[in-house]
């Protein structure tokens, strides 16, 4: 029961944020009958909700269970003054993301009005390749995990551009020796984001703290410098006593 439970949480995603009961059967693989008694659980203890038009969607319950989670929400109340320091001197969007599984997670976004338009929400995943967060994270993960993400077909999105593992090994070694990632993406609007890694008190990169900027406003030597310092202020938050590459 509890597999099905899952399955059936995990028919929904940022794509699909509200499911009829068929769309749920066909996207859990449960039957209707059973998906139907199953979210009756869910309605019950608060993992779903229902709408008018008879639609579920995941329940603010489900919600306040999540934003428990530790590796969120410690490293999240340590970064937000940082981030918050980050947002009023740029006026543009804050990301704060970690790696989960091949993908990075958006833990936080602060943002200003007028700021460029954003493609990810909190909660929702970005790929590592594509985006400032991901490619830091990618870049600090271990070669075995590099080498597993590099073996597969990449493509920049949105622009459905491939993308080169040789380019993308280059990439890496920069961001390694450089402790910041600059990455444009040139559609829907184009934007420049920075990125820097966010250390914890063994100095292993858990986090990655990015600014996103229109292109045409961008100058990354200017927003390096302090993406870098509030990375580094959440670092120390987190118990690092010194963050790498730092004097």
């Amino acid at each position: 029961m509890v597999d099905r439970a899952l399955a059936l949480l995990g028919a929904f995603d940022a794509g699909h944020p509200y499911l009829s009961l068929s769309e749920l059967s066909r996207r859990s693989g449960i039957p209707a009958s059973s998906a139907l008694r199953l979210a009756g659980r869910l309605l019950e203890w608060g993992a779903l909700e229902r709408g008018a038009d008879a639609r579920f969607s995941i329940g603010l319950r489900l919600w306040e269970v999540a934003s428990l989670t530790p590796r969120g929400h410690g490293l999240r109340q340590v970064a937000l003054p940082f981030m918050g320091d980050l947002e009023e001197v740029t006026r543009q969007h804050v990301l704060l993301a970690v790696r989960e599984g091949e993908e990075a997670l958006l833990v936080e976004r602060l943002s200003s009005h007028g700021a460029v338009a954003a493609l990810y929400r909190p909660g929702g995943r970005m790929p590592l390749h594509s985006t400032g967060v991901g490619l830091v994270l990618l870049a600090f993960a271990d070669s075995a995990f590099q080498e597993q993400v590099l073996a597969q077909p990449l493509i920049h999105q949105p622009e459905k551009v491939p993308v080169s593992p040789a380019a993308l090994r280059r990439t890496l070694a920069e961001i390694r020796r450089e402790g910041l990632a600059t990455f444009r993406r040139g559609a829907p609007g184009p934007i420049v984001s920075v990125a820097a890694p966010v250390h914890d008190a063994q100095g292993a990169v858990v986090a990655a703290l990015s600014v996103v900027v229109p292109a045409e406003n961008a100058e990354p030597r200017l927003l390096g410098p302090a993406v870098r310092t509030a990375a580094r202020g959440i670092s120390r938050g987190l118990g690092a006593r010194r963050a790498p590459g730092s004097v």
